[in-house]
């Protein structure tokens, strides 16, 4: 542990974290657009920016660690001026169709220009006017509310390992965007959506959430029913209906990753061909039942099969779709309540 002195306030650290970390352990909630403490430190967007005593520039927080005896201040009249002119520099470049942006309400670039009283950009000139990029069936880019933060770019190369896209071009003409600057597609990208959960403005859209405001749906964590790892998400519910999932950071398995199945396939739910209802063949055709008919004509076949037969004439096949927990405990009831071990499962196929 060292310590350090944080506006003013003297308080111990575990050596080796940023500043940035080091705040947010105090409490101090320090302005970053493109910080992300799954990915590695990239101080591109600069608003992190704060003093330190001695020191004759501002320093990124995200990517400067603190030392022994540091006197660090992170809302100076020095570092409120850069990030005001920050955010006046890329609300100058930036369009300003909040009113109407799927994002807003979610979108950091918003927060901070109305945390620090930014209205609108001053530096006139030419703006970024990319067409949109609508060609897959998940995701929406816009290029033009890209402010380079590199965050997408860094989740695609360190937590996906896909490196499908990348920073191109040089100054003004600086932009992100795949191969040979192709549209996103299967053939460049696995869709995966990662880059939409860690995009701070509204460059990449999820289809699927596309005209549903934040403030109208209703989030229910659960747990993703594609397999057995256990992740966790957020269900976004409107109308008493799912129309989408977005990543909830506090899952412990998967953090805000999610897989394609996981992010995107919630189209099975409302399918009018799901089974709701238990159905019970008779003469020779399904029928409607109600769950207490259905269960007591299982267990009375089981009990009789057991009877008639021993308990190693059933077998128990399980779903890899289940949780974890799930399959435990049909296990357990087919080797213990049946008494027999033909337990088997289907994540094979």
């Amino acid at each position: 542990m060292i310590t350090f002195i944080i506006n003013g306030k003297k308080t111990m650290v575990e050596e080796g974290i940023s500043i940035l970390e080091a705040a947010r352990e105090n409490g101090i909630d320090i302005p970053t657009l493109c910080y992300d403490k799954e990915l590695s430190a990239f101080g591109g967007c600069r608003l992190c920016l704060v003093e330190i005593e001695g020191y004759k520039n501002l320093v990124t927080s995200c990517s400067t660690k603190v030392q022994e005896g540091m006197a660090v201040y992170t809302e100076s009249e020095r570092v409120v001026k850069v990030r005001r002119d920050i955010l006046d520099l890329l609300l100058s470049n930036h369009p300003m169709d909040c009113l109407t942006c799927d994002k807003v309400g979610e979108c950091k670039l918003q927060d901070y220009a109305y945390r620090y009283d930014i209205k609108k950009g001053s530096f006139e000139g030419e703006r970024k006017n990319y067409a949109i990029d609508s060609l897959n069936p998940v995701m929406e880019r816009d290029q033009s509310k890209c402010i380079l933060c590199g965050k997408c770019v860094r989740v695609c190369k360190e937590v996906q390992i896909t490196n499908a896209i990348d920073f191109s071009g040089r100054g003004f003409k600086s932009k992100i965007t795949t191969a040979f600057d192709n549209p996103i597609n299967y053939k460049n990208c696995r869709l995966c959506g990662q880059c939409i959960s860690v995009c701070p403005t509204g460059a990449l859209i999820n289809k699927q959430l596309k005209g549903i405001r934040p403030w109208e749906v209703k989030k229910v964590l659960t747990t993703c029913p594609f397999c057995g790892t256990g992740c966790n998400f957020d269900l976004n519910v409107k109308d008493g209906k799912v129309v989408g999932v977005t990543p909830n950071p506090d899952s412990p398995v998967n953090g805000t990753s999610l897989c394609v199945k996981g992010r995107y396939h919630i189209d099975f739910i409302n399918s009018p061909d799901r089974i709701t209802k238990p159905l019970i063949k008779k003469k020779g055709e399904f029928v409607e039942a109600s769950w207490e008919e259905a269960m007591e004509l299982v267990v009375n076949n089981l009990k009789d099969t057991k009877e008639k037969y021993g308990p190693d004439s059933i077998a128990g096949l399980s779903s890899a779709r289940c949780t974890n927990e799930d399959n435990f405990v049909f296990q357990k009831m087919m080797r213990v309540a049946v008494g027999t071990n033909n337990v088997d499962h289907c994540a094979r196929t």
